[in-house]
């Protein structure tokens, strides 16, 4: 709990309007997307580097555990505070610097990665990373998670565009890393380090990212295929034929009539599966390669081919990829959701696998994801309320991670360990590497407060 004195102490920090220990408050910092809730004693909106400092000089003196957050968007419980101590909200900082001379730009943590987008393309440059969540999730938490996004596949991730980080240590010091500069080798990359900790090493303040030059046309594609097998193999048709899309999205049968149940979405009858392809570059390269695609979805049975010709078309095509993570509660009461990640080459396999998990545990596993770098979205529909399916739900997963390892796949493509998946860690993670990330979390946060239980399993 937080003393009276402590809270005036915080106060004189922030100010009395960023500091609250209401219920409402409270409540409203309980929880993140997992739906998961554990009250935290105190609200607190910093704004700046020297205030965040402040708070974890006091947070390691009286002990107290500090959870940084930003949308709380996450899946896999990074911004709940499990327990309690302080909420350190970080929306408030929302400041955006574009250095078109060097295609570069920095921002604060609290920044939506859709208004940054926004920004950016207003100088005709572009920020590739694109998470699904970029209309509310924010900077900070997608440098926390190391965010993917649709256009993975080309551009890259998170991490391939953060050149240098302004962070505070869970003991109060502001440190700097990186450089302005694209190339810099001086000492140990800590900014690669911080990226994808999930707030468990420092709260960032400031960030620093390249930017590039949009492409000059984009090509956008839906196929529609008799099963999900024919749309996997088309996968890795296209990167054998060395086309690189900037989108290749696939998503299966559950997740089709989820979308139809919910938005009225019509599609071709028969079909089991649909990729979404988008290819980009100069004119004449993204017509060609988007020509090369249809031509390998229809050698691989896709039985219809549409192309978008205008920005409304275009729009129209996406509309079934945004709806689906909100639209499988219109077919389920609730659902485990996990990202597991595989090689591109091993997705079919993996696919396969997971229809026979299915079959296994008699549930419906509903999978859509970024089939161009093998991250396959996850979804076992659920009752949440009814404990034997929650408990052959956790027996699937298993099942689930265990063969995403045997195919040399990872446990997370992108949405972090949290605490849903830190008791799994060790399935993917050796004991010897295991002991070193630790060792890096106490050197880093001595006192273990910042974001405690996350990562590294506490039963």
């Amino acid at each position: 709990m937080i003393d009276k004195e402590l809270y005036r102490k915080l106060e004189t920090i922030v100010g009395d309007k960023f500091i609250s220990d209401s219920d409402i408050d409270r409540i409203c910092h309980s929880y993140d997307a997992t739906k998961q809730r554990a009250m935290p004693d105190v609200v607190i909106k910093p704004g700046s580097a020297q205030e965040v400092s402040g708070i974890f000089k006091l947070a390691n003196e009286y002990l107290i555990p500090v959870y940084p957050r930003g949308a709380a968007s996450g899946l896999t419980g990074g911004a709940v505070p499990l327990h309690g101590g302080i909420a350190l909200d970080m929306t408030r900082m929302k400041k955006i610097d574009i250095d078109e001379a060097n295609l570069i730009a920095t921002v604060e943590p609290g920044v939506i990665i859709s208004d940054f987008q926004n920004e950016v393309e207003k100088k005709g440059l572009l920020y590739p990373p694109d998470p699904a969540s970029n209309k509310f999730a924010t900077m900070g938490g997608s440098v926390a998670e190391c965010s993917g996004g649709l256009r993975g596949m080309k551009y890259g991730v998170t991490k391939d565009y953060v050149i240098a980080l302004e962070a505070v240590l869970p003991t109060g010091e502001i440190i700097h890393t990186g450089s302005k500069t694209l190339k810099s080798v001086s000492g140990y990359d800590l900014t690669k380090l911080f990226i994808g900790s999930e707030g468990t090493l420092g709260v960032f303040t400031k960030i620093t990212v390249k930017l590039v030059p949009p492409p000059e046309r984009i090509e956008t594609v839906r196929a529609y295929f008799p099963s999900i097998i024919d749309a996997a193999n088309t996968v890795s048709s296209i990167i054998a034929a060395k086309i690189v899309p900037r989108t290749l999205e696939f998503i299966d049968e559950e997740c089709i009539r989820a979308v139809g149940m919910y938005t009225g979405f019509a599609v071709p009858e028969g079909t089991k599966a649909l990729l979404l392809i988008e290819t980009d570059g100069s004119a004449e390269t993204a017509e060609r390669d988007a020509q090369k695609a249809i031509d390998i979805c229809k050698s691989n049975h896709a039985f219809e081919v549409v192309k978008a010709n205008s920005e409304a078309e275009k729009d129209a095509l996406w509309e079934i990829r945004r709806m689906i993570s909100p639209a499988l509660y219109a077919i389920s009461k609730g659902k485990v959701n996990e990202d597991v990640c595989v090689p591109r080459s091993n997705l079919t396999r993996m696919l396969e696998s997971m229809e026979k998990i299915g079959e296994k545990y008699g549930l419906k596993i509903a999978n859509f994801g970024h089939a161009g770098d093998g991250n396959i979205h996850v979804n076992i529909l659920i009752d949440p309320t009814s404990k034997e399916q929650r408990e052959r739900a956790e027996e699937a997963v298993k099942d689930i991670f265990s063969e995403v390892i045997d195919l040399d796949g990872t446990l997370s493509g992108e949405h972090g360990i949290g605490n849903t998946k830190s008791k799994y860690l060790n399935i993917e993670i050796g004991q010897v590497e295991l002991e070193l990330m630790k060792n890096i979390k106490k050197l880093f946060d001595p006192n273990s407060i910042l974001n405690p239980g996350k990562i590294f399993h506490e039963g």
